[in-house]
């Protein structure tokens, strides 16, 4: 993606966001089809997993899932023989942006690229992202590493062959302060990670998406099903937040000063964006860790991208002029989505 330029028809970073999000190809032939799995939290929630079903292959790794899950360890020729072969292959797991979910433009394209290489792909839902409310009185943050470290303990405990995982925006971020929290043992749960599009100082993210074109486009795009969603939560929980500030909130900053942060333990936004930021602590990353991200992103201002990799060889920057934000968009109009998981699957087979 290091050489990566867009279209010649589609100038710009905000056409190279929008375009490909509504337009572009994801996957050649039949869509994705996913079975879901719903996983009970330590703490009482849960959070539905989708697992990609299709064709031969996506039925025997959805077979082999029920099977490794119940430890059912039987040796029976034939149809046990080929289960056994689909839970060696790797497993590709993508945790999706903002409100995302695995119907989201990026996460067919990648579910189409696991396809292709006969790789299992899975995408876990944040709290409340998979179209049913949560239990708990809390949702998803971008620093939420913590979540992230145990659907990844349960996935490497239930998969035979190697894992690795793709994180978007959001996702991303959270995937990496995963890496970086975790440090010498991460390996022992995957062995390669990339965050695509993310924003690694939230502070500059949060303010870039809060002024000009941006607030009165993606501010309130985010917001239309944020805000909603919150309501929901405090109909709940009654007493949750001040039901009067979350519908006064114009931005993302004052959204998050009364609903993300204090939900989830941080005394108000500027500390959720300073603590959940990952850009400060990639230093302390201990397995291959690619970050991506273009430098036209409207979300993700380029003045607060890294400006060098960290010592130790751990973490790869990739900073192309173009993509937008998880567009990186090919071909001729109307264009596919099908460069950007080409390149990053083809990065992480390296270190599987």
């Amino acid at each position: 993606m290091q050489g990566y330029r867009a279209p010649r028809w589609l100038p710009g970073g905000n056409l190279q966001t929008i375009w490909p999000a509504l337009f572009s190809t994801r996957f050649d032939g039949m869509p994705p089809a996913y079975r879901r799995e719903r996983w009970t939290t330590p703490d009482g929630d849960f959070i539905d997993v989708d697992w990609q079903v299709d064709g031969a292959v996506g039925q025997a790794g959805a077979r082999v899932n029920e099977q490794v899950n119940e430890r059912v360890n039987q040796h029976v020729e034939g149809q046990n023989a080929e289960l056994r072969r689909s839970a060696s292959a790797p497993l590709l797991v993508l945790f999706h942006g903002l409100e995302g979910t695995s119907g989201s433009h990026y996460a067919q394209a990648f579910a189409h690229q696991a396809r292709t290489l006969g790789w299992r792909y899975c995408v876990p839902h944040f709290r409340g992202c998979s179209g049913e409310l949560n239990l708990a009185p809390r949702a998803y943050h971008s620093g939420d590493f913590e979540e992230i470290g145990w659907i990844l303990g349960r996935l490497r405990a239930a998969h035979a062959g190697p894992v690795v995982a793709v994180g978007i925006s959001l996702g991303g971020n959270a995937l990496l302060r995963w890496a970086e929290e975790a440090g010498d043992t991460a390996l022992a749960t995957a062995r390669a990670v990339c965050a695509v599009s993310s924003p690694v100082d939230l502070a500059a993210s949060g303010q870039s998406i809060g002024r000009g074109f941006n607030r009165q486009v993606y501010t309130r795009m985010f917001l239309r099903s944020m805000k909603p969603r919150a309501l929901r939560k405090l109909a709940q929980h009654p007493g949750l937040f001040d039901r009067e500030r979350l519908v006064a909130a114009r931005d993302l900053y004052e959204f998050d000063n009364v609903f993300t942060a204090p939900l989830h333990g941080f005394a108000g936004t500027d500390d959720y964006w300073q603590r959940g930021s990952a850009k400060p602590h990639l230093h302390r990353i201990r397995l291959p860790a690619l970050v991506l991200n273009a430098r036209n992103d409207p979300f993700v201002p380029a003045h607060s991208l890294p400006q060098a990799e960290p010592p130790g060889g751990h973490v790869t920057l990739w900073q192309p002029a173009h993509g937008g934000h998880v567009g990186f968009p090919g071909g001729r109009w109307p264009g596919h989505v099908m460069t950007l998981p080409e390149q990053v699957t083809g990065w992480l087979a390296q270190h599987i």
